[in-house]
């Protein structure tokens, strides 16, 4: 049965002793992914995330005629051995200007943004479309720099949806900011060998962007003849976990994923940067920071998180005000005072990492529900049902007690 449009989370005092399992990384898969499908033959990714951004990937990879098979994995619900035969750096044709070949992208900034470039490669029309959010959200840095290459990009406002003319690898160089987005980059990082492109990436800590950079490792370690390639546990995913006073297994090492960080700082420091410090797990340690000792914990760098998944930034503010938290506002930055919180109905946007961020909120403070929990299916989509299985207490709407079985997105 689906998850109930409303569920309470009952405090904890503490949760079950040891360690639990994450899913695997969406940010890595969904490059992964791309980066199967250009290889050369068959490529096995274990490990890989099964959640909606993922599988949105998957079936626009099989929708342009690429062979993708998907089997489940048995330590892991949320976890997919993902087998992607690979085309040599061919991309399947598209369709005409007036009937292109239709790809369906929902909010999933990865797959509209690699996407984008991707279909570049291929020869014919290919149109992308995705929700009324996702076509919100920044697209023209990358627009610009793929016509800077020389293709075609038809948006009136260079925005989802839009029309664009593959015209296969062309030799060319282009610039692109990240300023909106890293993925920009990173969707023309993963296509320009196949291209021949050269890319120049600026935009502020362009050099040291972590997303970026996570892409340019992942490149170099890449099996591009065929092999397997394992995917290591999403650090965003387990910082709410970390944040629940829960350690998690495997935690990644590597240094691709900037939230791996995430346990070194806790107890939270008073100054946090999402632009040097953390990524999208900042959004965690913000609904930790009303608990913390300081004299209120600054947050810096947040612009990206007004154009992801929801306007974040006043997201945050406005749920945790609610609470009864004491925030300010300042430019693009946040600061935190430590407050005594009580229940609310949470409102999250439609916004997975909203409702993970207080549902580690609801195991604190008595009476915090959240209002349509299966928007965590993004990234997450067993989150609850790890919850319970640490010892968490989940209601329904009318005070009923929900099993795990309930429970997934």
């Amino acid at each position: 049965m689906p998850l109930p449009d409303l569920i309470e989370i009952v405090p904890w005092s503490a949760p079950n002793r040891g360690e639990v399992t994450v899913p695997g990384s969406k940010s890595i898969t969904n490059r992964a992914l791309v980066l199967a499908a250009l290889a050369e033959g068959e490529t096995t990714l274990r490990g890989a995330l099964w959640s909606e951004d993922t599988q949105l990937m998957v079936e626009c990879l099989q929708d342009l005629g690429f062979m993708v098979n998907v089997t489940p994995e048995p330590d892991e619900l949320c976890n997919r051995t993902i087998t992607v035969y690979g085309r040599g750096g061919s991309v399947p044709r598209g369709g005409t200007p007036e009937n292109p070949l239709e790809l369906f992208v929902g909010n999933a900034g990865t797959v509209a943004r690699f996407l984008s470039a991707l279909v570049c490669l291929g020869e014919g029309a290919y149109r992308l479309h995705g929700t009324p959010r996702m076509h919100e959200r920044p697209q023209a840095a990358l627009f610009e720099a793929l016509r800077q290459l020389g293709y075609q990009i038809d948006s009136p406002n260079d925005k989802l949806p839009a029309l664009i003319h593959g015209a296969g690898p062309r030799l060319g160089k282009c610039r692109v900011s990240i300023e909106d987005s890293s993925q920009f980059a990173s969707g023309l990082l993963l296509c320009a060998k196949v291209g021949t492109w050269k890319i120049e990436v600026t935009g502020e800590n362009a050099e040291e962007s972590p997303y970026v950079a996570m892409t340019s490792k992942l490149i170099a370690a890449f099996p591009h003849r065929g092999g397997t390639f394992r995917i290591e546990p999403d650090a965003s995913s387990g910082s709410y976990l970390w944040a629940a006073g829960v350690a998690v297994a495997h935690w990644p090492s590597s240094g691709w994923q900037i939230d791996e960080r995430f346990p070194k700082l806790l107890p939270l420091p008073t100054k946090i940067s999402r632009r040097n410090d953390l990524g999208d797990s900042i959004m965690t340690a913000i609904v930790m920071a009303p608990f913390a000792k300081s004299e209120g914990i600054w947050f810096t760098d947040l612009e990206r998180l007004r154009v992801q998944e929801c306007e974040r930034v006043f997201a945050l503010k406005t749920e945790l005000t609610k609470c009864g938290a004491r925030v300010e506002e300042h430019g693009d930055s946040l600061r935190v005072f430590p407050s005594a919180l009580h229940g609310a109905e949470i409102e999250t946007y439609n916004d997975h990492r909203m409702a993970m961020c207080f549902a580690v909120v609801g195991l604190k403070v008595p009476g915090i529900k959240i209002k349509n929990p299966a928007c965590v299916k993004k990234t997450f989509p067993n989150f609850f049902q790890k919850l319970v299985a640490l010892g968490a207490t989940i209601l329904d709407g009318t005070g009923g007690k929900l099993k795990g079985e309930d429970l997934l997105a």
